[in-house]
């Protein structure tokens, strides 16, 4: 498995090799060891499986509050998407900085996004989908969203063409206060 760095410390992409013939491909999206031996320890206890039926669908920007809050390791199992993550850490040098990477079903890429960043995407393809794993579970008192559109990231587009209630009504950045602090290492 390549491991590779991004600009945001913790924020990594990740390609897992293909073994491919005639038949198409095999490739381990996930095994413990490799992600140990790496330096990735996280405990995952969820899967999730999202499918946008129209390019351009955006979904995001979301996060769960501690104690709930989580990791996500997102692939694209159909299609393609822009998956952004963004720094939303209380003193981190990075706070409110960006990474976005296309992950498709051709690349193989996928993104690991730890506590304490918004987490969306953009389709860029109809019938996408997107798979991810998380450390926590799932709590809707915890869900929240900061509106995607107030914080500065290059989508690439003018507008979506379709986004959730609950997304459109997030809050502004700027008037977001942030439950995650820097973590110093």
């Amino acid at each position: 498995m390549i491991v590779q760095e991004t600009k945001l410390s913790g924020v990594l992409v990740l390609e897992p090799k293909r073994h491919g013939d005639a038949r198409g491909f095999f490739s381990e999206s996930w095994n413990k060891q490799t992600m140990e031996d790496a330096g990735i320890t996280v405990e995952f206890v969820q899967d999730n499986h999202s499918l946008s039926k129209a390019k351009g669908t955006l979904r995001g920007m979301h996060y769960q509050s501690p104690p709930h809050a989580q990791t996500k390791l997102v692939r694209c199992g159909r299609g393609s998407l822009l998956d952004v993550a963004l720094d939303i850490r209380r003193g981190s040098p990075t706070f409110g900085d960006y990474v976005a990477i296309e992950l498709s079903f051709e690349n193989g890429k996928q993104l690991l996004v730890p506590v304490g960043f918004l987490h969306g995407f953009l389709t860029l393809e109809d019938d996408t989908e997107i798979v991810y794993k998380c450390s926590d579970y799932y709590n809707a008192g915890a869900d929240s969203a900061v509106r995607w559109d107030s914080l500065g990231i290059d989508w690439g587009i003018d507008h979506p063409s379709s986004v959730s209630e609950k997304d459109a009504a997030a809050v502004r950045f700027e008037e977001f206060e942030s439950p995650f602090h820097m973590v110093p290492q």
